[in-house]
C-alpha cells in the first residue's frame, strides 16, 4: 500500500495547527517550513524541554518524514558550571527510574558529561533528557554505558536519598518545575507517609495528567492522589472543542483512518466509534486530552479486534512529558472477550520473561502464579513506579487479569 505524500503547504499548515492545538505549545513563537515531507522548526523557546516538546508534536503529524530542529533555546542568564552540575545531580537523584550512584556528572563551560552505567537504553535516553536544565549547552553521554545489572532494584534501592515526607515534597516540587506542561501552574504538593496529594488549578487536562506522572516518577513516592482541577484560561464553546479534537484525529497517522466522533458538553469530550486495537483507543484519548478547553475525556470507543495484550501508550522513557496515565478498565480487554487458549504455565513463563527484561523491576524479588489466566504477583518492590511496572509486565505477558499483592518496602 503506497500512501500519497502530503503537499508541502498542507503539511506546513497541519504542523502549525498541531502546535496551536497542543495546550502546552500553543504559546510558542515558532516558524514552520515544509519541503518534501521534511519539516523545519525555527524560533525561540525558554528551555530545552520546550524545544523537545515542539519537535515531538511535529513528529506526530501525518505526512512528516523528518523534523529539522533549528529552534533556539533562550536562557535569561549564564549559570556557573557548579550550579548546573548540582541541579543535574539533583534531578537524577530524585528520579525513580535511575540509579544515581552509578552516574557521574561533570560540567565544563555549560557542557554536561554523564559517565557511568544505566540498566537499559530507555534509562540512557531518560538520563540524557533530564540533564538538559537551564544553562546547558549540550549533553555528552558517550561515557554512559548500558549494563543490565545497573537497572536492578537491588542496586537502585540503596541509592534512594529521599527520606521523609518533607524531602519527598521538595523532590516532587522540583520535578514539576522542570516539566513545561506543568511548571507555570505551580500545583500545591502535600505528602503524608509517601502519599502525594496534588491540589490547585491547571488550564488543560494534559497538564493534570503530566503532574501526576511527574510525582509518580519521583523517588520516595508510592501513591499519588490527583485532586487538580482543570479550569481553562480561555473557555471555548463545546462545538469548537469537538471540532478541534476531530481535526486533530485527522492529522494523526495512527487514528486518522477511523470514524471517531467527538462531542463536548461543558468541556467534557465523549469519544464514540470503532478502532481495531486498545493501543489506538488509548491514542485517541491522549489526543483529545491535549486540546485547549477539554476538562475530561470519556472514551467510549469500541475495539473491533482486541488483541490479548494490555496496551499502554502512557510511559515512553524517551519522552518525559508523555504521562503514564491510563484508565485500566477502559483499555483492558472486556470480560466478554473470548481469550485465545494459552496454558497457565505458558502465561507464567511469558510474564517472567517480561519481568526479566524489564529495566524497571527486579525479577528476583517477584513471585508469579497463574491460575485460569489470572496472574498473582507477590514479593517485594521498592517504589510505586516499580509496583505499577510489574502490573504492566504481567498484562504484557498475556494475563487475563492481575492481582498485584506486591509489598512496597520503604527505606528505614
Amino acid at each position: 500500500l503506497q500512501i500519497a505524500p502530503v503537499p508541502d503547504d498542507e503539511l506546513r499548515k497541519n504542523v502549525e495547527s498541531a502546535l496551536l492545538y497542543d495546550a502546552a505549545t500553543d504559546s510558542y513563537e515558532l516558524k514552520t517550513e515544509a519541503k518534501d515531507g521534511a519539516v523545519t522548526l525555527s524560533g525561540t523557546v525558554q528551555s530545552y524541554r520546550e524545544k523537545q516538546l515542539a519537535v515531538h508534536v511535529a513528529k506526530g503529524v501525518k505526512g512528516v518524514k523528518e523534523v529539522k530542529d533549528s529552534i533556539t533555546v533562550k536562557t535569561k542568564s549564564d549559570r556557573p558550571d557548579s550550579e548546573i552540575a548540582a541541579e543535574v545531580k539533583r534531578i537524577i537523584t530524585i528520579d525513580a527510574w535511575l540509579a544515581p550512584n552509578f552516574i557521574t556528572t561533570e560540567v565544563k563551560d555549560g557542557i554536561v558529561t554523564l559517565t557511568g552505567e544505566v540498566g537499559s537504553s530507555a534509562q540512557h535516553g531518560r538520563a540524557s533528557l533530564l540533564a538538559w536544565t537551564a544553562g546547558v549547552k549540550s549533553v555528552n553521554t558517550e561515557g554512559l554505558r548500558i549494563e543490565p545489572w545497573a537497572g536492578a532494584s537491588g542496586q537502585r534501592k540503596d541509592t534512594i536519598a529521599i527520606k521523609g515526607d518533607p524531602q519527598t515534597k521538595q523532590a516532587v516540587q522540583d520535578a514539576l518545575v522542570h516539566d513545561p506542561r506543568v511548571f507555570s501552574f505551580n500545583p500545591s504538593v502535600e505528602v503524608e507517609n509517601g502519599v502525594v496529594t496534588l491540589t490547585g488549578v491547571v488550564d488543560n487536562l494534559k497538564a493534570k495528567r503530566a503532574a501526576e506522572q511527574d510525582a509518580t516518577n519521583t523517588v520516595g513516592v508510592w501513591r499519588v492522589k490527583n485532586l487538580l482541577k482543570v479550569r481553562p484560561a480561555k473557555p471555548l464553546a463545546d462545538d469548537k472543542i469537538a471540532q478541534n479534537v476531530k481535526s486533530a484525529f485527522l492529522r494523526d497517522p495512527i487514528v486518522d483512518s477511523y470514524q471517531i466522533d467527538a462531542k463536548a458538553k461543558h468541556g467534557v469530550v465523549t469519544l464514540t466509534g470503532t478502532v481495531d486495537s486498545y493501543y489506538k483507543k488509548a491514542q485517541a484519548d491522549n489526543i483529545a486530552s491535549l486540546a485547549n478547553g477539554v476538562v475530561n475525556v470519556k472514551n467510549n470507543l469500541t475495539v473491533s479486534y482486541p488483541a490479548p495484550v494490555y496496551y499502554d501508550i502512557g510511559y515512553d522513557p524517551y519522552w518525559a512529558h508523555k504521562p503514564f496515565y491510563v484508565y485500566r478498565d477502559t483499555y483492558r480487554p472486556p470480560y466478554d472477550f473470548t481469550w485465545p487458549y494459552t496454558s497457565d504455565a505458558e502465561v507464567k513463563d511469558d510474564i517472567e520473561y517480561e519481568l526479566f527484561w524489564s529495566p524497571f523491576v527486579d525479577r528476583d524479588q517477584i513471585v508469579v502464579k497463574v491460575e485460569n489466566g489470572v496472574a498473582t504477583l507477590t514479593g517485594m518492590v521498592y517504589s510505586w513506579s516499580e509496583y505499577r511496572a510489574a502490573t504492566e509486565n504481567a498484562y504484557e505477558g498475556g494475563a487475563w487479569s492481575v492481582k498485584n499483592e506486591l509489598k512496597i518496602k520503604k527505606e528505614p
